[in-house]
């Protein structure tokens, strides 16, 4: 049987971002697969999107991507999320500190042939350099 397109946004998540497993991504995604994210990148390609894959997973270990809702139509869905990881590299500029930070955010899948073929996904980017100290554009250590 043939997977639904929530099927793989649910594998999107679940498997490649949550478990890590990047090998997901030749299975789900066109190989001119599009992607934007929340940290202002702009990736083409399913070697492109990895790249950034690994600079999230590097900076936030124990990484979640939590599905709150999904809106299907036709070729497109739209989810709402929660992210989550323990800051333990570089991020925004900010040294690790150790700490869970967490974040709301929104998700954009278009779909062709059976696979993802472009995703946009905005996030709560402010929210997330309140959480490591980021003030007025600047990191200032408490």
């Amino acid at each position: 049987m043939e997977a639904t397109n929530s099927d793989l946004v649910k594998r999107f998540y679940s498997d490649l971002w949550d478990r890590w497993d990047k090998t997901v991504a030749w299975e789900i995604l066109t190989d001119d697969f599009q992607f934007r994210g929340s940290l202002g990148a702009d990736r083409n390609g399913i070697d492109g999107f990895l790249d950034y894959v690994d600079l999230v997973r590097t900076a936030l270990g124990e990484y979640r991507s939590d599905i709150g809702e999904m809106v299907e139509q036709g070729n497109r869905i739209a989810v709402r999320m929660t992210f989550s990881g323990n800051h333990l590299g570089e991020f925004f500029g900010v040294p690790a500190t150790g700490q869970r930070i967490s974040w709301f955010g929104a998700a954009f899948f278009t779909f062709r042939k059976g696979r993802i073929s472009s995703l946009w996904v905005l996030g709560d980017v402010d929210g997330v350099k309140t959480q490591l100290g980021i003030t007025h554009g600047r990191f200032e250590r408490t």
